[in-house]
């Protein structure tokens, strides 16, 4: 999975540093030759893409610092955290969801992932296998209990 993620975001920002360092300036010089810049649409949308490019780039740079920070050896064993793949029931509904525990860049509800900073990863955040939580979403507190748990570390322990 982090491997995954690295490839995500590093395949992003090199698709963003192209279109900054590349695209963008070429942009903005056909927009300049259209004449007055005060007025000029197209300059503006340009500038206005180049700050978020920009800004986007520092953000997925922090990512990567994050995610080098990681590791899988001091993580929780038999606990949800970053990684896990987990099967919920829905104390209140009686209906069972299954779903890994992903950071918040990387959400795909259709995949089956969960941020861990929602209020779902969040909540189930250190529970075990076999324990009941209370999880507090925006609809009121729903009681979710942990019917099988495979953590990044047993995950990684699989494949070797």
């Amino acid at each position: 999975m982090l491997d995954e993620i690295r490839d995500k975001i590093e395949s992003e920002i090199v698709s963003l540093t192209h279109e900054l360092n590349v695209e963008l300036p070429q942009r903005i010089k056909t927009a300049m030759e259209h004449g007055d810049l005060r007025e000029n649409a197209e300059f503006k949308a340009a500038k206005e893409r180049q700050a978020f490019v920009e800004a986007r780039l520092n953000h997925l740079t922090s990512r990567m610092t994050e995610l080098s920070k990681i590791d899988v050896n001091e993580m929780a064993y038999d606990r949800v955290g970053f990684g896990s793949k987990v099967k919920i029931r829905d104390l209140d509904m009686g209906e069972d969801f299954t779903f890994t525990i992903t950071a918040g860049d990387f959400i795909d509800l259709d995949a089956g992932q969960v941020s861990l900073a929602s209020p779902i990863g969040q909540g189930l955040l250190g529970s075990a296998e076999g324990e009941e939580v209370g999880v507090q979403l925006p609809a009121g507190e729903r009681r979710y209990k942990v019917l099988e748990l495979s953590t990044l570390p047993q995950q990684l322990e699989g494949q070797g």
